[in-house]
């Protein structure tokens, strides 16, 4: 896979800012971007453009990072898929680095919901650079509380 250039800042269209509320973490390590590219049915496709603060020495994307990335996708898309508009906690979350990630990347995430329950969001998604696979997880989210504006797709998307 080649290396996009690290001035590249470039983002793929239909991708906006998420956005978190008041989110401090989130905030330093993002924007992270988002759209619901499979349409109608709520799944979330999120990205980032990977900089040099996401990154080890090694100049490949660190893997705390791409862990923060994969929870994100994993609470964030089991909210929007299943249209429950409540917050989201991880219960597990578990990955398979496939491939290093380098600086400058665009990499982008999708999750597929494969069983909802009223107490659990059972889910796994891939993260892909340039078309090749890097990073698979499954992850299981626990709604929290009662279905909110705070908590709904016109929240992430504006």
């Amino acid at each position: 896979m080649a290396q996009a250039p690290a001035e590249d800042r470039s983002v793929p269209e239909g991708f906006v800012p998420l956005a978190f509320g008041d989110n401090p973490f989130v905030d330093s390590v993002g924007p992270l971007l988002g759209h619901a590219a499979e349409g109608r049915d709520g799944r979330l496709v999120m990205g980032l453009r990977v900089e040099r603060r996401h990154c080890s020495p090694s100049g490949f994307c660190h893997g705390g990072m791409l862990m923060s990335l994969a929870d994100m996708l994993v609470v964030v898309g089991s909210n929007l898929q299943t249209g429950q508009d409540r917050f989201m906690s991880t219960v597990s979350l578990s990955a398979d680095f496939l491939a290093p990630v380098p600086e400058g990347a665009w990499i982008e995430g999708r999750l597929e919901v494969l069983r909802a329950t009223r107490n659990l969001v059972f889910s796994q998604g891939l993260f892909r650079v340039e078309g090749a696979p890097v990073l698979r997880v499954d992850g299981i989210a626990k709604p929290i509380g009662d279905a909110s504006p705070a908590h709904s797709a016109k929240r992430y998307f504006g």
